[in-house]
Parts: C-alpha cells; sequence; structure tokens
C-alpha cells in the first residue's frame, strides 16, 4: 500500500502593519518608563505611526525586496527591526526591555489615564508592580501624596480599575454620539439656509469625517451681499449661550450643552477654509509640509506662493495645488492616505448604494418593535435584494431569545412568507438566521441540528464581557470553529459612552477568521459602530469580509446603515471588501461554506 506524504502545515500568517505598530509603540512606552533619552522615545513613537498609516503591508514590499529606510522616520535601524518583526512577531529590543521591568508594567500600561510617565512615577515611588499592587495603592490614599496626582487622580484610577466600563464612559465624556449630532446640524443647517443672502452652510469638523463621536460642531457659511445669518445663529431658539459673536465668526452653546462655531467665508476661500476646519489636525499639518517643500504656504485662506493665491475656493483645488487628487473626508486622519494619494492608490470607498442587503436584523419574535411581514416589507421598500432574519436565541432571557422549538417555528414562517414574495415578483428574498449567544466556553447556544436548517448564524458576545484577553480571545475562536457559524456579531461589545470594548486579541481573532472562512460584522447602530474604524482597517488588511449591518429591532432602524457606511470608509472600506454588497447570487456560496 503507498504511503502519501503528509501535506506540509499552512503558512504562519503574515504580520500586519498594526502589530508592527504596536511593537513599536509598546518599545516606546516601555523606554519611557525607563526615562530613556525623549529623542529615541519619540523615534519609536513616530516609526509605529508611519507604519500604522502605510497603503500596504510590509510583509509584502519586504517580499518585493523594498528598502524600507526610505519610508518617513524610518531609518536603517528601525528598518532592520521591521523585518525582525515581520519575520518573527516581535524582536530582541522589545523582549529585552520586558526582562529589564517587572512582568506587570505592561498591564499597568493599559490602565486607561495612565501613561509611561505615570506609571514610572508609581512604580519608582510606591513599588507599583501590578494592577493588583495599583488597586491596593489607590485603596490605601498612597497615590495622592505623589507629585502631579492628587485625589481626583487617585480617585479615577480606582474607578478605571475596578470599573472599566465607567473609566470608558468617562473618557466620552464631552462628545456625542454621530447620531445625535448629526440631526442637531442639519436642524441648523436648514434654519441658515434659510436666511437672506446665505447661499450655503456646510458642517465641517469631526462630523463630516464621519468619527463615531463628536465633540462640537463646525459650520462654514457663504453669503451674498449683506446678511442677517449672524444674527439669526446666536438668537435661534436652541442657543443657550453666546460665546462669542463678530462679523464673520459665532459661538455658541445650545441646550444640549454642544457648541457650534459659524464662520463666514467668502466663495474665494471657501474651499480652503472647508479642507482646513474639516481636519484633522495632523491631516493638516501634513498638507502644509507638502506646501512647503513646493514652496507655498497653505491656511484657511487658500494657497499661496508669495502674496499670489493660487488656490481655494474649491478643496479639489487645495489638493491640487500641492500635487494630490481630492481626498475623502472620512480618510484625513493622517493614517497613510498623504501617501496613498501620491502614489495613485486610494480607495473608491464603499457608498450606501453599494449595500445589497442586511444581515442582522430582529423582530417581535425576539426583542424587535416590528413583525416579520413589516421588517420585510421596509427591506423591500428600500430595494434591498435580501434579509437576514436573526433574531435572538434563547441564553438572552431579557430579549425573550428563541428556543430550538421556536425558531423551527419561524423558519416555518420565513419560508412562508418567501413563496409569497416569488408569487409577487419581489425582488427580496428572506435569509434564515440566529443571533446565537457565545457561551462562556466557546459554545454556542443552540444545538447544530437546528442551526444546520438556516442559512447563516450571527454570534454574539452578550455576557461574560470581563474575562481576561486570553480567554475572550479562546472563547470567540472556540465559537468560530463550531460547525454553523457566519458573522462575529460587533465583535468588541463595546457601547460608546457606556461600556469600553472587551479584552480581545483582535488581529488574532481576524486571522482565524480567515482561516476559518468567516466573516466579522460592522455592527451600524451608532451606540456600537463596532468594529471601529482601526479594526476594519485590520480587517481589509487581513482580507476579512466585513458585514455592514443595521441589528435594526424596528424599520426606521435601517436608517443607522448610513453610519455604518460611514465608518467603514473612515476604515478604508472598499465595495469589494464588505460581505453585503454582494448580489444574493453570489453571497449564497460564501455564507453556505461557513454552515458545514
Amino acid at each position: 500500500m503507498s504511503r502519501r506524504t503528509p501535506a506540509p502545515p499552512p503558512a504562519a500568517p503574515a504580520v500586519t502593519n498594526a502589530e508592527v505598530a504596536a511593537v513599536f509603540d509598546e518599545i516606546a512606552d516601555l523606554l519611557e518608563v525607563e526615562d530613556a533619552n525623549p529623542f529615541r522615545i519619540r523615534a519609536y513613537r513616530n516609526a509605529a505611526r508611519t507604519v500604522s498609516g502605510l497603503g500596504r503591508p510590509l510583509a509584502e514590499l519586504i517580499a518585493q525586496g523594498a528598502d524600507l529606510d526610505t519610508l518617513p522616520g524610518i531609518g536603517a535601524d528601525l528598518a532592520g527591526k521591521i523585518a525582525e518583526i515581520v519575520a518573527t512577531g516581535t524582536c530582541a529590543l522589545l523582549e529585552r526591555l520586558r526582562g529589564e521591568l517587572p512582568p506587570g508594567i505592561t498591564a499597568l500600561l493599559k490602565v486607561p489615564g495612565l501613561g509611561p510617565k505615570r506609571v514610572r512615577a508609581l512604580h519608582h515611588e510606591l513599588g507599583v508592580h501590578t494592577v493588583d499592587d495599583l488597586a491596593a495603592a489607590a485603596r490605601a490614599g498612597r497615590i495622592r501624596a505623589i507629585p502631579g496626582f492628587g485625589p481626583k487622580t487617585e480617585q479615577a484610577i480606582l474607578q478605571a480599575v475596578t470599573a472599566p466600563a465607567a473609566a470608558h464612559a468617562a473618557a466620552d465624556a464631552g462628545r456625542v454620539s454621530i447620531a445625535l449630532a448629526e440631526p442637531v446640524a442639519e436642524a441648523l443647517v436648514a434654519a441658515l439656509a434659510a436666511v437672506p443672502g446665505v447661499e450655503r452652510v456646510v458642517p465641517a469638523g469631526s462630523l463630516r469625517r464621519r468619527r463615531d463621536t463628536v465633540g462640537d460642531l463646525d459650520l462654514l457659511v457663504t453669503v451674498r451681499g449683506l446678511s442677517g445669518v449672524m444674527e439669526r445663529f446666536t438668537t435661534l431658539p436652541q442657543v443657550r449661550q453666546v460665546l462669542a459673536k463678530g462679523r464673520t465668526r459665532a459661538s455658541v452653546v445650545l441646550a444640549s450643552g454642544l457648541q457650534v462655531d459659524l464662520r463666514v467665508v467668502p466663495a474665494a476661500e471657501f474651499g480652503a477654509a472647508l479642507v482646513y476646519f474639516t481636519g484633522s489636525k495632523a491631516h493638516n499639518i501634513a498638507l502644509r509640509r507638502l506646501a512647503q517643500a513646493r514652496g507655498l504656504k497653505i491656511n484657511e485662506y487658500g494657497v499661496f506662493r508669495g502674496e499670489e493665491r493660487l488656490a481655494g475656493d474649491t478643496e479639489a483645488s487645495v489638493y491640487a495645488a500641492v500635487g494630490l487628487p481630492f481626498i475623502a473626508p472620512e480618510l484625513r486622519e493622517d493614517r497613510g492616505e498623504i501617501e496613498a494619494a501620491q502614489a495613485a492608490r486610494l480607495p473608491k470607498l464603499v457608498e450606501p448604494a453599494d449595500l445589497r442587503g442586511d444581515l442582522h436584523v430582529h423582530t417581535t419574535d425576539s426583542d424587535g418593535r416590528d413583525t416579520l411581514e413589516a421588517m420585510a416589507a421596509a427591506a423591500r421598500a428600500r430595494g434591498f435584494e435580501y434579509l437576514a432574519i436573526t433574531d435572538h436565541s434563547a441564553r438572552l432571557a431579557v430579549a425573550h431569545g428563541l428556543d430550538a422549538k421556536r425558531l423551527e417555528a419561524q423558519i416555518g414562517r420565513i419560508d412562508r412568507l418567501n413563496e409569497r414574495l416569488r408569487a409577487q415578483k419581489a425582488r427580496l428574498v428572506l435569509l434564515k438566521g440566529i443571533e446565537v449567544d457565545i457561551l462562556a466556553d466557546g459554545r454556542l447556544d443552540l444545538p447544530d441540528e437546528i442551526l444546520q436548517r438556516l442559512d447563516l448564524v450571527v454570534g454574539a458576545l452578550h455576557s461574560r464581557l470581563n474575562l481576561p484577553r486570553e480567554k475572550q480571545t479562546d472563547r470567540v475562536l472556540r465559537a468560530m470553529d463550531a460547525r454553523c457559524f457566519t458573522i462575529l456579531a460587533h465583535p468588541t461589545a463595546r457601547l460608546l459612552g457606556e461600556r469600553g470594548p472587551v479584552e480581545l486579541d483582535l488581529p488574532r481573532v481576524l486571522r482565524h477568521a480567515k482561516q476559518r472562512g468567516c466573516f466579522v460584522e460592522l455592527n451600524a447602530q451608532p451606540q456600537r459602530l463596532d468594529l471601529d474604524d482601526a479594526a476594519c482597517r485590520l480587517a481589509k488588511d487581513e482580507g476579512v469580509l466585513v458585514a455592514i449591518d443595521s441589528d435594526a429591532h424596528a424599520t426606521a432602524d435601517f436608517d443607522a446603515l448610513r453610519h455604518g457606511v460611514g465608518q467603514a470608509r473612515r476604515g478604508w472600506l472598499e465595495a469589494t471588501d464588505v460581505l453585503n454588497t454582494r448580489p444574493l447570487s453570489q453571497l449564497r456560496p460564501l455564507l453556505a461554506r461557513t454552515m458545514r
């Protein structure tokens, strides 16, 4: 009998740019704890930023023999370390630094509100080596005696150690969800656009960049002749306080507490002002450097050579003046968009119209507020090609989740409704699914016998969110290895302003999703927007498709999809990176391979 040659083991997945950047950031942190040369620390921080913003994988560049020391801020020494990290996942310097410091120092650096300088002070002044040491010192009132700390800082540290969710909520203080800021901006735009002489009103700032939370609002206005726009703005009924009022600028605080700044700019400067006030600050600094390299000056008034204005009426003219194509607002974070634009490699970002359907919605069968039939009618009205019904499983009792018997009954109802839709020659097809709880040990809440009758299984974390990083990660990986597992819903389980993300090794989870052939979700509910923008880009780099889902519990919730698309655009996602941009004929085989 012939002997079969054993297959070679699968190649280890390539180390991602994000992982290289994480190594450099940790090196910088540990060097700062050791009170090393600040220029050396800054070099590693700059290297981390350069690496995380690259448009191409470092592993690919190395394989092609590229000279990494030509990258901004990357000399021969750092280039060598990049090659070492890509080859091994770590580097000798990081391991040496870890060995020189107590093992718990790395964990201390992850405590909200503690940077390297404070960790160094706690380590040297109080002998704090671990998170437990930190909690004990805070409870004993010893931290407040260290210069630069005080009672409030001590209390904040104790809260961060003992109540991570509260600490994350505090970090978001003063910012509001984009879903709350957007309608406020729309109402202001409508009110000001109705003022005689006003030609256009455009929101700028973080709202225009589609950040998940917004600190304040910036509005830009162009007017024709004299206009009463400033008087109208400062006397709007929703204004609680006028902070400043001039001929071209005013600042107010609304009754909600949100600050709004209004600027009137000439038409010839509008594009430059829109670039400047859209930001981000880091993106604007990068543009200024490009302009300076060309002997130009760029500011909110335009692009100048000496006293001559070369551009400024449109954003496109501003970018063209420094040799770049137009860059979408969502990308303007100095995370590699400048280099991508220079190399003609800007992504063609996903658009709302690219979505063919929604793969995560609820009905009154669990905790939804609209019936199966109503959700289908709303999806049909929106032109969806498919809609996945994914009510909760039984373990989530508060959501009246489905057990196997109730799920079986729902499957029959979906089949019958699909028959009626076909008879009506409707384009919409309902897919049978479930949002199944991932149990503490990684098992799924329902047996394979019923899950195999579905088109897709959406797995989610709803409990035991405080597990340590290793245990939480292993739990998710085990769930992904289940016989039926299609999409990891809201992967980090964060709730903006309420609860921070779970401790999860996301790069490892994404690599596993790639190997398993399953997908991850960008949950478009504005209190989640999970994955975040950085994680979306990491998924793209790993080649894992992202499902942009509404998690709708009522027909109106489909509107949340636009927030998901905005987040996806911030994460550089193109239509090809998104699972539910595919027509049903292409989607079905992708779903089927996850249901083994």
